[in-house]
């Protein structure tokens, strides 16, 4: 599908002039990934697609996850958004520190050039080195995360940007435990903190039991899939690229997601694409007619490295309106991963 380019609107921040500072703000920990939820779910509603606003974002990561942890975490944030009414500026009001809606040009996809691409994408995968974890250790992650929200404040939505904030995660290799530092204020001080087993994502225990076969891979994620999102293809595509951001597959499972992922019908290229460090790249997109978002993948064009995630509202509108061609929904970049020995350690210690 190759879409005109939009030009950013004078009251939005496109992605390259950099993000909002990280500061204080009344949202709880895990609040980017409920916002993400609710926003994508609107988005089905308007559309009249059938997609539950509280579950989690894919099912065949929740099947791996303590669901109660996550439903406190979910209605934690339910419980703020539907609580502020102080003041009459429903940007402020709603998310103190939030600002102009993220925005970007649209850039045209190639049907054609997404195959090869990911072939070349799977080699370099495969071909990567990667700890072995063992019993006792953790998986870290470290991102960046943006997005936008839509918030109701006095009975008036608006539609806001998150500001840019570092999400750190420790996650012990059978998934038993876990620790999330969510963000930290402008200083670099840590704000938000919380043990949370499972942290919505498959342990590293659970990857290493997957097949990688990506037609079997492939066919599991389609049967585990079955009945959620706007359809298979879309649920697919979303589950392959939960499991590169969330979590930390081995050189053989991240070629086996990759050869998958070309597979699914509609996958595209596109030339160059942002994540939410600013780098810029080349994507693996996907567009769902449904919805009008396209996500899109993003890999360093020289080494082909997986850099992040981000999906943009391409044609259409959703949110009641307030989210238009290219606006940016949601926008990650993965900026450390390693095998660690424990909690706050952030890289692997010589032996």
């Amino acid at each position: 599908m190759n879409a005109s380019p939009s030009q950013p609107r004078p009251a939005d921040r496109p992605e390259t002039d950099g993000f909002l500072p990280t500061v204080e703000r009344d949202l709880p920990t895990g609040r980017h990934q409920f916002h993400k939820e609710r926003l994508m779910a609107q988005i089905h509603e308007d559309l009249a697609v059938s997609t539950p606003a509280a579950r989690r974002r894919n099912p065949f990561l929740r099947r791996v996850v303590l669901l109660p942890v996550a439903a406190c975490v979910l209605a934690g944030a339910v419980v703020v958004g539907a609580g502020l009414s102080r003041g009459s500026d429903p940007v402020r009001s709603a998310a103190p520190g939030a600002g102009p809606v993220l925005t970007t040009d649209i850039r045209p996809a190639d049907a054609q050039g997404a195959v090869q691409l990911l072939d070349r994408i799977s080699v370099v995968a495969q071909e990567t080195t990667a700890p072995q974890a063992r019993a006792g250790q953790y998986v870290y992650i470290e991102s960046k995360v943006a997005g936008t929200s839509v918030w109701s404040v006095n009975g008036k939505e608006s539609a806001v940007g998150e500001a840019l904030d570092t999400r750190r995660s420790w996650k012990s290799v059978d998934g038993h435990k876990g620790w999330l530092i969510d963000r930290r204020n402008k200083d670099g001080i840590t704000l938000d903190t919380t043990e949370a087993p499972g942290l919505n994502a498959p342990s590293y225990d659970y990857l290493a039991a997957l097949p990688t076969d990506p037609d079997v891979l492939l066919k599991k994620i389609y049967t585990e899939t079955a009945g959620h999102g706007p359809g298979p293809d879309a649920e697919a595509f979303t589950t392959i690229g939960d499991l590169l951001i969330e979590s930390y597959p081995s050189p053989q499972l991240a070629s086996a997601l990759y050869r998958a992922a070309a597979k699914i019908p509609g996958v595209t290229k596109v030339d160059d694409a942002v994540d939410a460090a600013g780098r810029h790249g080349i994507a693996v997109a996907r567009f769902e007619q449904k919805t009008g978002v396209r996500t899109e993948w993003i890999f360093d064009k020289s080494s082909l490295a997986f850099l992040g995630e981000r999906t943009v509202q391409v044609e259409g509108t959703s949110g009641n309106g307030l989210i238009k061609p290219g606006t940016v929904i949601f926008t990650n970049a993965i900026t450390a991963r390693a095998v660690v020995d424990g909690v706050q350690q952030t890289s692997a210690q010589s032996a």
